[in-house]
């Protein structure tokens, strides 16, 4: 992978981790970088189970690679809350 690709993968990953932190119910007491570091692993792993189940690559925007990215990004962060004890 280049450098390219790996800044993009990054910056991809935040804004996954911050739709996956937006579609949660309530208050998620993590921290920012927490929440970026989540992001970043959901969108690698979605990038692979979507390449997976073959719906990558489409023409246009991946719109199932990206609703499962957010939905990992969102398990994470609720996995990662309840985890901490910093949930309600």
């Amino acid at each position: 992978m280049e450098i390219t690709g790996i800044i993009s993968a990054i910056i991809v990953g935040i804004v996954i981790g911050a739709l996956g932190r937006l579609v949660l119910p309530g208050k998620q007491r993590i921290s920012i970088w927490l929440t970026m570091l989540i992001g970043i692993i959901a969108a690698l792993l979605g990038t692979a189970i979507a390449g997976a189940l073959g719906v990558a690559d489409t023409r246009g925007i991946d719109w199932i690679e990206l609703a499962i990215q957010v939905a990992l990004a969102a398990g994470g962060v609720a996995l990662v809350t309840r985890a901490s004890g910093r949930g309600k």
